[in-house]
């Protein structure tokens, strides 16, 4: 089916890249429902950690002056040791049901800090520790972890540049990781092994114009499309599961 619908594909992962790029999450959000419609689940899984693996290095080579290195270590390493763990356990549970609770979680979450503009998490160890492990884990059972890690950074208040960049470098991890796991899982198929080279060329293009719109946005306005963006994924995580 993939291969009959090629340039639509090319085309959904380019705006993924891009608004992965503008919500500063990464793109795994968007490409992860959009690529479930042309590939199973597991190939999913396997194709997202590969793609976002140069995704992330694109990101950081255009944001890497806004590194928070102490957030990305303290939300980073228990990431990168959950989404092992999640990983590891793909295979025995319902992607179903997982969805709809990251649905759930992330429309409440959004709507809570769209509502209390004021309402500010502590940028503390603790509370990057839980969002790290939180995000980890979602990443390795549902392919995508990067909103829950964008609530965690946005709570925070970090700037935009700081933000992607971060946030990035953790996403970096956390895919390297997954991959390795995923492949002894079974889910990297050979026959889509094709699709590597023009997923690094749709991730340099999305990231370098989600770079341009984000130059023209504002703080503000960067911050609100971020919550804005989350509701808008677990709205269609809900409505649109499978």
């Amino acid at each position: 089916m993939l291969s009959r619908y090629l340039p639509v594909f090319i085309i959904l992962s380019i705006l993924a890249e891009i608004f992965g790029t503008v919500g500063g999450f990464g793109s795994s959000v968007f490409f992860v429902p959009l690529a479930n419609f042309f590939l199973d689940f597991q190939s999913v899984l396997g194709i997202t950690a590969l793609f976002h693996l140069s995704s992330n290095v694109t990101k950081i080579a255009f944001f890497r002056k806004g590194l928070d290195k102490k957030v990305m270590l303290q939300l980073g390493i228990p990431a990168v040791v959950f989404v092992m763990i999640g990983a590891y356990f793909s295979k025995f549970l319902n992607p179903v049901i997982l969805t709809y609770i990251l649905g759930v979680f992330l429309i409440v979450l959004s709507l809570v800090f769209l509502v209390f503009k004021k309402l500010e998490v502590k940028a503390t160890a603790r509370n990057a520790i839980y969002g790290g492990a939180l995000s980890g884990l979602s990443a390795g059972i549902l392919g995508t972890g990067g909103a829950i890690r964008g609530i965690t950074l946005s709570a925070f208040k970090m700037n935009k540049d700081k933000f992607i960049a971060t946030s990035a470098v953790i996403d970096l991890g956390v895919d390297f990781s997954r991959t390795v796991v995923y492949y002894f899982n079974g889910y990297m198929r050979k026959d889509l092994l094709y699709l590597i080279p023009i997923l690094i060329l749709v991730s340099i293009i999305g990231t370098w114009i989600g770079k341009r719109i984000l130059n023209k946005m504002s703080q503000e306005q960067f911050r609100k499309g971020v919550l804005l963006l989350i509701l808008i994924i677990g709205l269609a995580s809900i409505l649109f599961n499978k």
